[in-house]
């Protein structure tokens, strides 16, 4: 059976169909949420989940406009963020130190395909303490500038220019090493 038939026959809701679809690609995309989510546990109950929802929605894939893969990674890729983004995974993060997160971009690989981290944490070392607070916040801990604004008891004025100038000052950073 080719991909497209088995395709059509999960979008007729056929459970072979889609147990066949679900061992094909369900170690990729969860390699693809884990990236994102940083957590295998969590990766696997937010797979199971595109699955779902893709079988659920089946009807919206149109071989037309990109590859049934690619469909469902979109659909991932939007509910790692998504859950990234809720308040429940914000508040679990909330305690973690910018050190764990580097840590864990240096370390793990996540894919063959995996952008080159290294560094990141030296490029951090060279900003002064603000900046570092600042980008910890909205960059590895997924604060909103709003959030950050609160958290530091500061303007949101000033949180926006101070990011601005600390992106500013991580881009020199970045073209002199």
């Amino acid at each position: 059976m080719t991909l497209d038939q088995l395709v059509l026959r999960f979008q007729q809701k056929d459970t072979i169909a889609f147990e066949k679809l679900y061992g094909m690609y369900i170690t990729n995309i969860c390699g693809v949420i884990t990236a994102i989510v940083k957590d295998e546990d969590l990766a696997e109950e937010i797979a199971q989940d595109v699955f779902i929802k893709a079988w659920n929605n089946a009807e919206s894939y149109t071989a037309s406009k990109g590859r049934f893969f690619t469909w469902l990674l979109n659909i991932a890729r939007n509910a790692a963020i998504d859950e990234i983004r809720s308040k429940s995974y914000k508040t679990q993060k909330q305690n973690l130190s910018v050190d764990f997160f580097v840590g864990i971009l240096e370390n793990e690989p996540v894919s063959e395909a995996e952008t080159d981290y290294s560094g990141v944490l030296k490029l951090l070392k060279n900003l002064k303490e603000k900046c570092t607070q600042l980008i910890e916040l909205l960059y590895f801990r997924g604060y909103s500038q709003k959030e950050v604004s609160e958290e530091l008891d500061i303007p949101l004025g000033t949180v926006k220019t101070r990011n601005r100038n600390c992106i500013g000052q991580l881009r020199k950073n970045m073209t002199a090493s």
